[in-house]
């Protein structure tokens, strides 16, 4: 009773709180110096139409090596867990039961789709909404259906930790060559901006988000391989 006394209590206090803040809210009618430096200058110093996601690669260059380290951190944490909770000898003492004709069939046509719109908007990022870890998130997904389909597949984890450890040096070594060659951390123009609108512009942008894509796509397949193993056992 007192547990149930205290949460509605806290649940008052949060909303009341929330309530407070959505009532006293008033937009600004001007965007602030930071916000109107970077819409009135980040087409011309990236070349990038999508001006959220050349902030994120650029501008916000550290932070965005931050994120995806603290995704790799997370990745490895969960298979170090994993592996570490599985029993020798476990694999195949349950039978497999086999999926329907319909979900294989669906899972073979769909799988490459979505491996290809994955690629479609991490390559794109800097033209439409997108980006790194939105197709990192789609690449992903296509590992889900496949366990899905036969929740005791087994992926290569090598391949996997591989494709994962190329994409994260590749994308600090086009960010270290921004330091010697341009202006910056992860500047975009270390190549050419290009012609503004199309695939290749923007410099390196497409080039990171690639790169981002795969990382990220690599370690949410790393961390769903796990735990189907360690449900397998």
């Amino acid at each position: 009773m007192i547990k149930k006394f205290i949460a509605l209590w806290l649940l008052a206090g949060f909303g009341s709180m929330f309530v407070g803040l959505l009532l006293g809210y008033s937009p600004d009618t001007a965007l602030n110096h930071t916000a109107r430096y970077y819409a009135d200058n980040t087409v011309a110093d990236t070349g990038a139409a999508n001006i959220v996601t050349a902030i994120i690669v650029t501008y916000r260059g550290l932070d965005t090596l931050g994120e995806v380290t603290v995704l790799f951190l997370t990745a490895t944490i969960v298979a170090l867990i994993l592996s570490q909770a599985r029993q020798p000898g476990g694999v195949g003492s349950r039978k497999a039961v086999a999926a329907g004709e319909l979900l294989q069939t669906g899972s073979r046509l769909l799988v490459p789709l979505i491996l290809l719109f994955g690629a479609y908007v991490f390559v794109n990022g800097h033209l439409t909404p997108g980006g790194g870890f939105q197709g990192g998130a789609i690449v992903a997904s296509a590992t889900l259906l496949m366990l899905l389909t036969d929740p005791f597949r087994r992926f290569s984890h090598r391949l996997i930790s591989v494709l994962e450890s190329i994409s994260g040096v590749l994308f600090v070594v086009i960010g270290v060559l921004g330091l010697v060659l341009a202006g910056g951390f992860l500047d975009n123009r270390i190549l050419p901006l290009g012609a503004f609108g199309t695939l290749f512009s923007a410099g390196a942008i497409p080039v990171i988000y690639t790169l981002i894509g795969l990382k990220v796509g690599a370690e949410f397949s790393s961390m769903m391989a796990s735990l189907s193993e360690t449900e397998g056992q």
